[in-house]
């Protein structure tokens, strides 16, 4: 077990750098990347025009458990939010417009489809 979660971390660090590249190649601009506070963490926060993105990054190295997009669920959504909220609060960014992305990596032999999900979800409450 402790192989495999090494792995799956090593597959999660792999694709979100594919996509911070990919969304800096798209004109967002990386604030901050693994923002951690005593609720979770954050994959990238972003910077999109005038928007505050916080961006979710899924990434799989085949399709047999569906999609990377179809894990972020409602559970999901509803964390990221309350993330979001925190990062908000600590950082003082009142009335800032904040949108979620999703970047779904698949990471494959023949090179990796990169999918950018823009507003991805609404604000979930909890």
């Amino acid at each position: 077990m402790e192989k495999r979660d090494a792995t799956k971390r090593g597959t999660g660090r792999a694709g979100e750098d594919i996509a911070a590249g990919f969304l800096e190649k798209n004109g967002y601009r990386i604030s901050e990347r693994n923002y951690r506070c005593p609720i979770g963490e954050i994959d990238i926060v972003a910077r999109d025009k005038n928007d505050l993105v916080f961006v979710e990054v899924k990434t799989r190295r085949s399709a047999d458990l569906g999609y990377p997009e179809q894990a972020v669920g409602i559970k999901k959504q509803k964390k990221i939010s309350k993330l979001a909220l925190w990062y908000l609060q600590e950082k003082r960014l009142n009335g800032v417009r904040t949108r979620f992305d999703v970047v779904a990596v698949m990471m494959q032999p023949s090179g990796n489809d990169i999918r950018l999900i823009k507003n991805a979800f609404d604000f979930v409450s909890f």
